[in-house]
């Protein structure tokens, strides 16, 4: 069963230690049609949310009251190869087609919306940014034991989108500045790396407070969030990188996070029914939760 659920209070340790959090309200159940959700952003009071790969080509605005989809936009001249995470800026809305669990695509691409033509239509043409990283010299095929997979995507400024990779051979994540404008990149890696010591699945950039959060599970699926700040230009990893382990949201593949405004955010989650022993088929539901940050 899919779920929503709502956390009204996160309490936060030091550095890399167990963070609490209290006030569990389940909401309502997440729509059927969620049932591959991915990347989320809330825009227009609405939490816009895709499903990830082979799924149609689709956003769906999801009422946070009701827990009703509302409206489908439908984008015309794509297609849905593993899309993984959206992100958002004042003027656009850009959808992450950066999947690659192989590591053998040479068609990643991002799409961008134009924020009046998604509110004025429910089928939109976007405009696309196509492009590669200038360190993968190989393109075999090696299912989830690749470093060019990325899950998480965000606005930075007015000029370039950061991705991050989801790195499956050593758990070292890249940064990449991705340009805004639509063309054929061959992108290349900001200087810092994050050692996640796990997978990064999602990320945000809260401009309100100048911080990055970016959301991913360990070996053992045990959610975590890193938040990265006082960093230099765009080099995000530059600065202070913080980790807190969410366990007590117990064992779940945590998806994607947003801001809802300066310490609030959404975050999505598939979760899992472990006992006595971890399986990954014991898929139970679907679930988003509303934390608040303090830091």
């Amino acid at each position: 069963m899919k779920k929503i659920i709502i956390i009204t209070a996160f309490i936060l340790g030091t550095f890399n230690v167990i963070a609490q959090i209290a006030n569990v309200e389940e909401k309502f159940d997440l729509p059927i049609i969620l049932s591959e959700s991915s990347g989320a952003i809330f825009f227009n009071d609405k939490l816009i949310i895709h499903n990830d790969s082979g799924n149609e080509n689709n956003l769906y605005e999801l009422d946070t009251i009701s827990g009703l989809v509302t409206r489908t936009v439908t984008v015309t001249n794509a297609t849905n190869v593993d899309w993984e995470d959206i992100a958002q800026d004042e003027t656009s809305i850009y959808i992450g087609d950066i999947g690659n669990n192989s590591g053998d695509r040479t068609d990643l691409k991002i799409y961008t919306l134009n924020k009046s033509d998604y509110l004025s239509s429910t089928n939109v043409t976007a405009e696309i940014i196509n492009f590669s990283y200038s360190d993968q010299i190989d393109f075999a095929s090696n299912p989830n034991n690749t470093e060019w997979d990325a899950e998480a995507l965000i606005s930075f400024d007015a000029n370039s989108l950061i991705l991050f990779t989801k790195n499956w051979v050593n758990g070292t994540t890249k940064a990449y500045s991705i340009p805004k404008n639509s063309g054929t990149f061959t992108v290349e890696s900001l200087t810092t790396t994050l050692t996640s010591g796990g997978l990064i699945t999602g990320a945000t950039y809260n401009p309100s407070t100048e911080k990055v959060y970016s959301v991913g599970y360990n070996s053992i699926l045990q959610p975590f969030v890193w938040v990265s700040e006082n960093f230099t230009n765009n080099d995000v990893f530059s600065g202070t990188n913080t980790q807190t382990l969410l366990t007590s949201l117990g064992f779940e593949q945590v998806e994607a996070i947003t801001y809802i405004e300066a310490n609030r955010f959404f975050i999505n989650f598939d979760y899992f029914n472990i006992p006595p022993f971890f399986n990954i088929e014991n898929l139970v539901y679907l679930r988003l939760i509303t934390t608040y940050f303090p830091f």
